[in-house]
């Protein structure tokens, strides 16, 4: 399976199968055109039925669901095999990770290693792995969803950012990487999105939905667009580009004092 005449693609693949943003991409491609849908994720997710119902509402052709623990590396080969197993993949979307409590994070060795294991270390074996297969059919999209947060790491969330700059640098990497193969990489870099997980995490954390914060609809058409055009990296909301331009420069013991 390859795009089809007008660049749609025929066989998408969401790594975070239960990811409303990685959901909403391929809701957006499916406006477009009928395709068939791949969704890998924790076996027993608790969103599971509702991501799949959700694709086959939008009108997916075929949807599909491939257990996929991040933590569990060693099994990710078999994961990516088995997503290529009937025919090549025409966009492959990076869209999973947890957000975990940002002040706990720092002060507790566990769940600060189970973040970076799923946000960078995960990330970076299935990016690896799909990498080499669309390396082998000659073409082919990758999106990964990174994060403004990890354009300049912050005090107030500097472990999740830090996992995020891991990624964003090893994506952008991997998209000059494969670049003379054919196939492109897009890093996208959103800033707040409302999900419901965000939200339930702002409740939780008593934290306050932060300015230029767009909907997940908002990045999936900016996603399927910029991907459309090569784009190599985009920012969402776009003005969010300027804000982190001035944001890199400013010194640190200024940076520091921040409400941020």
């Amino acid at each position: 399976m390859v795009f089809d005449a007008v660049g749609n693609p025929q066989t998408i693949l969401l790594f975070g199968g239960t990811s409303e943003i990685g959901l909403a991409i391929c809701e957006r491609y499916l406006r477009n055109a009928r395709a068939r849908v791949i969704l890998a994720d924790l076996p027993d997710h608790p969103r599971k039925a509702e991501a799949i119902a959700a694709m086959e509402k939008a009108g997916a052709k075929e949807v599909e669901w491939l257990d996929f623990d991040g933590t569990d590396t060693d099994s990710h080969p078999a994961v990516v095999d088995k997503a290529f197993a009937h025919g090549d993949v025409d966009v492959a979307i990076v869209a999973f990770g947890i957000l975990g409590n940002a002040e706990e994070l720092w002060q507790n060795q566990r769940k600060a290693v189970q973040i970076a294991s799923i946000n960078y270390t995960a990330a970076v074996s299935v990016g690896v792995l799909l990498g080499e297969k669309m390396r082998a059919q000659g073409f082919g999209r990758i999106i990964a969803m990174s994060s403004a947060a990890g354009e300049r790491v912050r005090r107030s969330n500097f472990v999740y950012g830090s996992t995020k700059a891991g990624l964003d640098g090893f994506y952008l990497g991997l998209g000059e990487a494969l670049r003379e193969y054919g196939v492109r990489v897009l890093v996208i870099r959103p800033g707040q999105v409302r999900t419901t997980t965000t939200i339930e995490h702002w409740k939780a954390t008593g934290a306050k939905e932060a300015p230029l914060t767009v909907d997940k609809e908002d990045v999936a058409e900016l996603a399927v667009t910029a991907a459309a055009k090569g784009k190599e990296l985009v920012w969402a909301p776009g003005v969010f580009r300027y804000v982190m331009m001035v944001l890199r420069h400013i010194p640190r013991p200024i940076f520091r004092k921040l409400p941020i």
